[in-house]
């Protein structure tokens, strides 16, 4: 089997491809990161106070750097999001194998950040249905989980409509956690 960090892999679905963030993605992913709707529904959790707000495309390239870094450490993989009838990077998506002294180790976290404009159910379905039939394995996780807070209305109906639950309580001291 392929490891994921050997050589990141590139994954199709009917509306949206995922393939790694590359500095070629900053300006496109700073639409994204400079959108003010589409912050409040990006997860934040456990990383360094970092809110994903950015204003400028340096901050943006730093971000950028930062994950390649953190590819080759291999502590997480960040993918941009390009749909496909247009080719255009909409937001990223990131996954790891979350390693912790708790009852959530081995899990997988999946984060997704989308333009708001793309914040749509059909979307983060596609999105949803890829990383089921890849991130598992590719991750070596059992479950995985992502974040979508209450007022994530078309997030929280594409996890529901995929057959992902609300975990019920506090994931370390987050709320709003759904898995599958």
């Amino acid at each position: 089997m392929m490891d994921v960090y050997d050589k990141c892999p590139v994954y199709h679905g009917k509306i949206i491809s995922l393939r790694q963030t590359t500095m070629e993605d900053a300006s496109a992913l700073l639409s994204c990161y400079s959108d003010e709707k589409a912050v409040p529904f990006f997860n934040s959790d456990n990383c360094n106070g970092d809110d994903f707000f950015y204003r400028t495309i340096e901050r943006m390239e730093q971000a950028i750097r930062f994950w390649g870094l953190s590819y080759k450490s291999k502590y997480f993989v960040r993918w941009s999001i390009v749909e496909r009838r247009t080719n255009m990077v909409i937001g990223t998506t990131e996954m790891f194998h979350r390693k912790a002294d708790d009852k959530f180790d081995g899990y997988g976290i999946l984060r997704i950040d989308l333009m708001s404009k793309f914040e749509k159910a059909g979307i983060i379905a596609d999105i949803l249905e890829i990383a089921e039939r890849h991130f598992y394995d590719d991750f070596h996780v059992k479950h995985i989980l992502t974040k979508a807070i209450p007022s994530a209305v078309d997030r929280r109906k594409a996890l529901e409509s995929c057959g992902w639950s609300e975990l019920g309580e506090k994931m370390m001291t987050h709320d709003d956690y759904f898995v599958k």
